[in-house]
């Protein structure tokens, strides 16, 4: 992707230029790179040689992101836009991803009787669990299926021979 003059003209404003580089003829060629990765959502290895080396685009990319570049050159760019008169509350997107929460977080309300049921089943559940337990403690080891099909303990006691 290459930039447009009006746009490198909106954006160069907030690349910095350090005292020993980038240079300023190839930082347009590194911003546009970093532009690259993250549209085309490639490595970093597989960036085209015309921006430049990829270890050096990369290295900028965490130069800027660490300085905020990005959150100015965003703001500056909203302001700009505003200035204009070009900004178009239509455009602005909110995610609609959604994560399943427990009841709890929901907010979700039960009445009495269910919330009783509930804890009648984790009761059971846990008598379950420690009946399972306690059976495992007798026999010394978990019960398991062998290949023929017949239980046998973990030690292989209880196998079958045939």
């Amino acid at each position: 992707m290459q930039l447009t003059d009006a746009e490198w003209v909106l954006i160069e404003p907030y690349l910095p230029i350090g005292e020993y580089g980038p240079y300023p003829e190839r930082l347009r060629q590194q911003f546009e790179g970093v532009v690259w990765r993250f549209r085309t959502g490639g490595q970093w290895r597989e960036m085209p040689r015309e921006f430049g080396a990829w270890s050096t685009v990369s290295n900028r990319f965490r130069q800027w992101r660490d300085a905020g570049v990005f959150e100015a050159l965003m703001e500056g760019l909203i302001a700009e836009a505003a200035k204009r008169g070009e900004v178009d509350l239509s455009l602005v997107s909110v995610d609609s991803t959604t994560v399943r929460a427990h009841h709890d977080a929901a907010g979700m309300h039960l009445d009495s009787g269910t919330v009783a049921a509930l804890e009648k089943a984790a009761e059971e559940a846990e008598k379950a669990r420690q009946k399972g337990e306690a059976r495992r403690n007798k026999t010394g080891g978990t019960p398991q299926v062998t290949r023929n099909g017949k239980n046998g303990d973990a030690s292989g006691a209880g196998a079958g021979s045939g």
